[in-house]
């Protein structure tokens, strides 16, 4: 492709800015657009049609797993390359089982970020070598996880609830039933085994979903 186009979504703009100059000075790459949360990030993918978007995790409200999961419901061709600050293997497996077509950490050296969005745009899969690391290391040390029965939507759900969002905010921000969200609740508990509500948080704590709370119940309300 003689153009590479791009979407930026993270809510710090300062963050985008660096990002943004530091992609384009790759020749044939190009930002496109930028987005700040879930619903921008989605608006701004159907308006552009960039080639690669890349996308932080941890958005105002619903986080970036949902974010992706919306935009590969309308276009199963998207090619989302998540840069993040977390390097949990259940957050790049859980990415990737969302549709996620690379998972980099902000860690990483520059140079990383730039040969995945390459390695993305042609169809391939891309993964930054600590996240690599994590992952392996997790199966080794626990062959099966508690959480890997969850399907990516699950996750995000416990994410909220682990954060502190009630229900009727759970089912606003995911555009469900309050029924449907309950009925979910029900299902995670049984599939991970948690007795009580403080079980499940103390799961996602073990797992890395929960660490910044203020950030997680920030843009609260229907996405």
């Amino acid at each position: 492709m003689s153009e590479l186009t791009i979407l930026l979504v993270d809510d710090h703009p300062v963050v985008r800015e660096g990002y943004r100059r530091l992609l384009e000075r790759t020749p044939g790459y190009r930002v496109v657009a930028e987005a700040s949360d879930a619903t921008s990030a989605y608006q701004a993918y159907q308006k552009a049609k960039p080639n690669v978007v890349i996308m932080d995790l941890s958005l105002p409200g619903v986080g970036g797993i949902e974010a992706l999961r919306h935009i590969r419901q309308w276009d199963r061709d998207a090619r989302v390359l998540i840069f993040t600050m977390h390097s949990g293997a259940q957050f790049a497996l859980k990415a990737f089982e969302a549709g996620a077509a690379g998972y980099v950490t902000k860690g990483s050296d520059a140079a990383e970020l730039v040969n995945s969005v390459a390695i993305v745009a042609k169809g391939g899969r891309a993964m930054s070598d600590d996240v690599a690391r994590e992952i392996a290391a997790e199966r080794l040390a626990h062959p099966q996880s508690q959480l890997d029965e969850l399907s990516p939507r699950e996750m995000e759900i416990l994410r909220l609830i682990a954060s502190g969002w009630s229900a009727e905010e759970v089912a606003a921000s995911l555009h469900l039933s309050l029924k449907t969200v309950r009925n979910y609740h029900y299902q995670i508990k049984g599939k991970v085994g948690a007795r009580t509500d403080a079980h499940l948080v103390w799961l996602a704590i073990g797992a890395g979903l929960v660490g910044d709370g203020a950030k997680a119940r920030e843009g609260r309300g229907p996405a």
